[in-house]
């Protein structure tokens, strides 16, 4: 069940990303941090009332924020769309037990319903580039790479920027 994010999730979350991080980094991709994702980006995320959460048999697997704010670093890239009526992806995060097994398929088809449904011209985000699990999943289903941004407090390699136009 897909559900949006209560604050008693929070803690969860973080729990979920951390493993997350060291998973990936134990796979020599250093995407995620100490710095990232934070808690106060969920906090945020969960005003905006756009954190959403994956959960199997009443346990949270994953999570997915779908916004409508675009980041200032998004601003250089040559976007397919105006950037006036769209949705962004962040912190799709799936616990590594249980990775593998099509959830975040799930919430990014839940995702990419959820724009349609509600009229948004397309879906963006970016993903490390490093990362080439990441890159091979945005790109399969049809996502378009269309430049690169840095967060140099997450790594010095770029983060690939994509959008699936409806």
């Amino acid at each position: 069940m897909i559900r949006k994010a209560l604050p008693k999730d929070i803690d969860e979350l973080l729990q979920i990303t951390r493993a997350c991080a060291a998973h990936m980094i134990s796979n020599n991709i250093f995407q995620w941090n100490e710095f990232y994702p934070s808690k106060q980006a969920f906090l945020n995320d969960l005003e905006r009332e756009e954190l959403y959460v994956l959960e199997i048999k009443n346990t949270i697997v994953g999570c997915i924020t779908m916004s409508t704010f675009m980041d200032e670093e998004y601003i250089p890239i040559n976007w397919l769309t105006l950037n006036n009526n769209n949705i962004y992806i962040h912190r799709l995060a799936i616990h590594p037990t249980y990775q593998g097994k099509g959830y975040a398929q799930k919430l990014m088809d839940y995702a990419e319903d959820y724009s349609k449904e509600h009229h948004f011209n397309s879906v963006r985000l970016d993903t490390f580039s490093q990362n080439p699990r990441n890159v091979k999943f945005y790109e399969s289903r049809g996502y378009k790479r269309l430049g690169e941004i840095f967060f140099p407090k997450q790594s010095i390699y770029p983060f690939y920027c994509y959008e699936l136009v409806f």
